[in-house]
C-alpha cells in the first residue's frame, strides 16, 4: 500500500515537473503582437491609400486607393496560400538558401495552439506572427503601385500584386529573414528596409519604364488632387510605423522601446531637414515636402530601428531625407523616367541608405552585452566592415532578384489580362470614371 501511495506521489510529482516545464502564452506580448498587427493593417488601405490618392490628379484619385486597397486585399490572400509558407517554411537541400518550401500551403501544419516561436522566447500564437508579417507582404506590394498609377490596367494590377507576393516577396523575405542565404550571412534588417522598401521601391520603377510614361509627362502640368489628404496619409504611416517597427521586436520589450525612439527621432528629424532644404532651394516649404520627408525619414530607420541609438537614428533620418530629396527633385528629372508618385525616390533610396547605415551605425561595444545585435560578422567577430559588405551584399542580392522577378512576373500578368496598359480615351478621361464607373468626390 506504501509503495502505491510512493508510486501515484511520484507521477504527481513528474506531472507537475511537465506542466511547469511547458510554455505557457505571454498574454502580454500576445496584445502587443496583435495590436502592431493592426497598426500596420492600418498603414496600407488607409494610410497609404490617403497618402498616394491625394498626390494623383482628381479624376484619378478613387483608382489610386483602388489599387492600394485592392493590393492588400490581393497580397493577403497570396500571402495565406503560398508566401507565407515560402518566406517562413523551411526545405532540404540548397534551395533553402531561396525558398522554404510549401509545407505550409494554406497554412497546413500549422496548429492554432502552436507558438510563433518557443526557441525564440516569442510566446504568442504563431496564427498571430502569420497574420504580421502578411501585412508587410501587402504595403509592400502597394508600395509598387505609386509609380505606375494613371495608366495601368487595374486587371493586371491584381493579377500582377497576387503573383508578385508569391514570386518576389516570399523569396527575398525567406533569404533575409526567414533561415536563407542572407540570413545565414548575417545582414541585418530589423523591420524591413531591404524586404519591404528597396523591393517594393525598385519593383516600382521597373514597372514604370515598363508600362511606360503617362500622356504628356512631363510638359503637362500634373498636380496633385489634395495634399491635405496626403498629408493626413502620411500621419496614419507614422502612427501605423510604430506597429511596422515596434512590433519586430517580437514582444512588448525593451527592444521595442528602442524602436519606438528612433523611429520617432528619424522621421522628425528627417521632416525639418525637408523643410529646411526645400526653402533653401525652392523658397517654399511645403506640406506635400514635410509630409514625403517624414516618410523618407521612416523608411531609412526601418532596417536599423532595433539596432542603433540616438546619434545613429538623428544621421540616418537626416540623410535619408536629402538622399530622397535628390532622387525626387533631381534623379526622376535627369534620368526621365515617370515614377509618379515617387515610389522608387522614398522608398528605394532611402531603404537602400538605412540598409548600408545599419552596418555603419549598429550599436556594438567591445566585451559587453550586444543583445541589440542577430548574429554576423559585427556581434560574432566586432567586424564592422565586414558588416557592412554583408549589408551591401543584401542590398545587391535584393536589388538584382527583384528587377528580374518583376520583370517576369510583370510579362505574365500582361498575357494573362491581354495588354497591363489603359487605352489613350481611358488615360484622358481618367480611370475613375472610365474603369470604376464612380468619382472620388461627387460636388
Amino acid at each position: 500500500m506504501k509503495k502505491w501511495l510512493l508510486a501515484l506521489a511520484l507521477l504527481g510529482v513528474s506531472a507537475f515537473a511537465e506542466d511547469a516545464a511547458a510554455p505557457v502564452l505571454n498574454s502580454g506580448d500576445t496584445a502587443w503582437m496583435m495590436m502592431s498587427t493592426a497598426l500596420v493593417m492600418l498603414m496600407t488601405p488607409i494610410g497609404l491609400a490617403l497618402f498616394y490618392s491625394g498626390m494623383t490628379r482628381s479624376k484619378n484619385i478613387l483608382n489610386t486607393f483602388a489599387m492600394v486597397f485592392g493590393a492588400f486585399a490581393v497580397s493577403f490572400i497570396a500571402w495565406v496560400v503560398a508566401g507565407f509558407s515560402i518566406a517562413f517554411g523551411t526545405m532540404d537541400g540548397s534551395m533553402n538558401q531561396v525558398i522554404g518550401g510549401f509545407g505550409h500551403i494554406m497554412l497546413s501544419g500549422i496548429s492554432w495552439t502552436e507558438f510563433a516561436s518557443v526557441d525564440l522566447g516569442q510566446l504568442y500564437p504563431k496564427f498571430v506572427f502569420v497574420v504580421f508579417q502578411g501585412t508587410f507582404a501587402a504595403i509592400t506590394v502597394a508600395i509598387v503601385a505609386g509609380s505606375v498609377i494613371e495608366r495601368m490596367k487595374f486587371s493586371t494590377w491584381m493579377v500582377f500584386a497576387f503573383i508578385w507576393t508569391i514570386v518576389v516577396y516570399a523569396p527575398i523575405t525567406h533569404m533575409v529573414w526567414g533561415g536563407g542565404y542572407l540570413f545565414n550571412e548575417g545582414a541585418l534588417d530589423f523591420a524591413g528596409g531591404t524586404v519591404v522598401h528597396m523591393n517594393g521601391g525598385l519593383a516600382g520603377l521597373v514597372l514604370a519604364v515598363l508600362i511606360g510614361k503617362r500622356a504628356g509627362y512631363p510638359k503637362v502640368a500634373m498636380k496633385p488632387a489634395s495634399v491635405i489628404l496626403t498629408a493626413l496619409g502620411a500621419g496614419l504611416l507614422w502612427f501605423g510605423w510604430y506597429g511596422f517597427n515596434g512590433g519586430s521586436a517580437f514582444g512588448a520589450n525593451a527592444i521595442a522601446g528602442l524602436a519606438y525612439l528612433t523611429t520617432t527621432i528619424a522621421a522628425a528629424v528627417a521632416t525639418v531637414t525637408w523643410i529646411v532644404v526645400e526653402y533653401a532651394v525652392f523658397k517654399k516649404p511645403t506640406l506635400l515636402g514635410a509630409a514625403t520627408g517624414a516618410i523618407a525619414g521612416l523608411v531609412a530607420i526601418t532596417p536599423a530601428a532595433g539596432f542603433v541609438g540616438v546619434n545613429g537614428a538623428f544621421i540616418i533620418g537626416i540623410s535619408g531625407a536629402l538622399i530622397a530629396f535628390f532622387g525626387v527633385t533631381a534623379l526622376k528629372k535627369k534620368l526621365g523616367y515617370d515614377d509618379s508618385l515617387d515610389a522608387f525616390g522614398v522608398h528605394f533610396l532611402a531603404g537602400l541608405w538605412g540598409a548600408i547605415a545599419t552596418g555603419i551605425f549598429a550599436a556594438y561595444t567591445p566585451n559587453t552585452d550586444n543583445a541589440l545585435l542577430w548574429s554576423g560578422p559585427l556581434k560574432d567577430a566586432g567586424d564592422r566592415m565586414g558588416q557592412i559588405m554583408v549589408q551591401a551584399e543584401s542590398v545587391l542580392v535584393v536589388g538584382l532578384f527583384t528587377l528580374v522577378g518583376t520583370i517576369v512576373v510583370y510579362y505574365i500578368a500582361m498575357a494573362l489580362t491581354g495588354g497591363s496598359r489603359i487605352n489613350e480615351e481611358q488615360e484622358s478621361q481618367g480611370l475613375d470614371e472610365s474603369v470604376h464607373g464612380e468619382r472620388g468626390f461627387n460636388l
